[in-house]
């Protein structure tokens, strides 16, 4: 039977497990994954409003994770698991509204670029059209179709800590799902309002992490190479949590700063997040700062533009600089949720904020409840209700634990999400 807390997402309770230690097998070799699929309901978007999805709740996944003993305190671990999608048996997927980006990244007027004709056929909105186009192109999940990209690591685990390497999720995302109510599941999770552009990061590639846990305090040091050729800063990553569960009660905090591709200060993090026990259930709350003035656009836009024809060059450089601004992040997200579970049933309400503080203004707010029913340990039935509200610039659209929601179909649309999954985990 599976035992993994409600609390945790089901892949990182066993990632977490398998570092932490307890009762295993001295050596032990095993496949686990987790099924979920269901019709998900989503009004506001140019696309079928109905549809069935994989990873509602959570996204679906199969893995392998090992454990050797070695003795004195020593133990070898690995974890790989690869996502698949339900619906399609595909590996990757793509917002319902495809390539489609928020309308403040088509409009020249806020781009704060000049409307002007170059060519039969070619002027500044097109080109802002074929980048746009370009950038949405990349939304999605697992989009180069890697067989595990969701975690696949090894490590050692020794009496003062383990030392793991490979792609992992990083201790940023890690405080998200202990301090969110939803514990990241359903469009009602918080970090569903900060997708375009992605406020946390998830995951990394090529990551090394220290991690230490000991009477109730948990603390992860994470660094993540860029490996970019001749350049030891460009694309790197440095990340670290702890924080502290008592009887009852639990508080934490996160920091993340990235560089970008040209080695220049990107998108920075600090979390902080607690929960207490209130009544039957349990209260949680958190606080994210997002900060980016570097995003790494201005280059490529520019590159990519020179290279259709050199006469573009003076209007590309003005076109990067343009997207490079309006990609900039600086925001608040806050949260706070209940989640109380009685017998087979499990109730979450939550309410969230994201306060856009850049020029766009485009704050959102999402709230609403999930509602789960566990025929076993292993299987469950969801029924999920969310409501996006965006201000006049924002376009977010519901999301699942497994899929990017895209865009709404026009800036200041607001959106509702209805969904019904069933969830089995093996």
């Amino acid at each position: 039977m599976n035992t993994t807390p409600r609390s945790l997402p089901f892949s990182l309770a066993l990632a977490l497990a398998a570092v932490a230690g307890g009762a295993q097998a001295q050596n032990s070799v095993t496949v686990y994954g987790l099924v979920d699929a269901g019709v998900n309901y989503v009004n506001g978007q140019d696309a079928a409003k109905t549809r069935l999805s994989s990873g509602v709740m959570e996204g679906s996944r199969w893995g392998f994770k090992g454990n050797e003993d070695l003795g004195g305190g020593y133990r070898t671990v690995f974890t790989l698991e690869g996502r698949f999608e339900a619906d399609t048996g595909s590996n990757s997927n793509r917002a319902a509204s495809g390539n489609q980006v928020p309308d403040r990244f088509t409009d020249l007027q806020f781009l704060g670029l000049p409307s002007l004709t170059l060519a039969p056929g070619l002027n500044t909105q097109t080109l802002v059209n074929a980048v746009a186009n370009s950038l949405g192109s990349q939304i999605g999940v697992n989009l180069n179709g890697a067989l595990f990209d969701r975690q696949a690591f090894v490590g050692l685990v020794t009496p003062v800590g383990a030392v793991l390497g490979g792609r992992m999720y990083t201790p940023t995302y890690e405080m998200f799902y202990v301090f969110d109510s939803t514990a990241t599941e359903s469009s009602l999770s918080a970090a569903q309002i900060a997708t375009l552009p992605q406020a946390v990061d998830i995951r990394r590639n090529n990551a090394v992490a220290y991690r230490i846990q000991k009477d109730g305090i948990t603390a992860t040091l994470t660094y993540a190479f860029g490996e970019t050729a001749g350049s030891t800063s460009s694309g790197n990553h440095v990340s670290a949590n702890a924080y502290y569960k008592g009887e009852g009660y639990a508080f934490g905090a996160a920091y993340a700063t990235n560089n970008n591709a040209a080695g220049d200060k990107s998108l920075t993090n600090l979390i902080l997040g607690a929960s207490v026990d209130v009544g039957p259930g349990r209260l949680s709350s958190m606080a994210l700062s997002v900060k980016d003035d570097n995003p790494g656009v201005a280059d490529t836009v520019r590159a990519s533009l020179v290279a259709q024809s050199a006469s573009l060059a003076p209007l590309a450089t003005l076109i990067g600089n343009a997207f490079e601004s309006a990609l900039r992040q600086d925001a608040r997200l806050y949260h706070i949720g209940y989640r109380i579970g009685f017998g087979a049933n499990t109730v979450t309400v939550a309410y969230n904020s994201f306060d856009d503080r850049t020029v766009a203004n485009a704050d959102v707010q999402s709230y609403g409840a999930v509602y789960t029913y566990a025929f076993s340990k292993r299987t469950d039935v969801n029924f999920v209700a969310t409501k996006f509200v965006n201000d006049p610039r924002a376009q977010v659209a519901p999301g699942g634990g497994g899929f990017f929601g895209g865009v709404t179909s026009s800036a200041g649309h607001d959106a509702e999400n209805l969904a019904v999954s069933l969830r089995h985990r093996f």
